[in-house]
């Protein structure tokens, strides 16, 4: 679930890690259910990058809310604290794999993809669906 042009991962919090997941930093405010910090094995918790609790709670996973999801919680992400942070997981991606991991079921419509898509913009790449 990665570019090839990415150093940029998604993988859900309930697979199993893999050897090339490299940084693995979890990436919602709230601890997936049922895993432990053993099953997870992460480098990281950056709760403060998931949506708001209201946000999370606006968008329910419905598919049709996404366009709106993704533009309310960029505007999220612009907050200063939050664009630092993103920044820095960014330069780590240039470095080695980071794998962002996601509690959802829903693997195409949750804040990692909007993450990973403002961290490969940090990078300068730019996704295959947009050349």
């Amino acid at each position: 679930m990665t570019s090839s042009l990415s150093k940029v991962r998604l993988q859900r919090a309930y697979d199993a890690p893999t050897p090339g997941d490299g940084h693995r930093v979890l990436v919602d405010r709230v601890w997936p259910r049922g895993r432990t910090k053993e099953q997870l094995r992460l480098d990281a918790w950056a709760r403060d990058l998931g949506p708001s609790a209201e946000l999370r709670k606006w968008f329910g996973h419905d598919p049709a809310r996404w366009a709106e999801f993704q533009a309310r919680y960029c505007a999220e992400l612009a907050d200063p604290e939050r664009a630092q942070a993103l920044d820095a997981l960014a330069e780590r991606a240039l470095r080695g794999p980071v794998t962002l991991v996601f509690g959802a079921r829903d693997p195409e419509h949750n804040q990692a993809v909007v993450i990973a898509d403002q961290l490969e913009r940090r990078m300068g790449i730019v996704r295959r669906n947009e050349l």
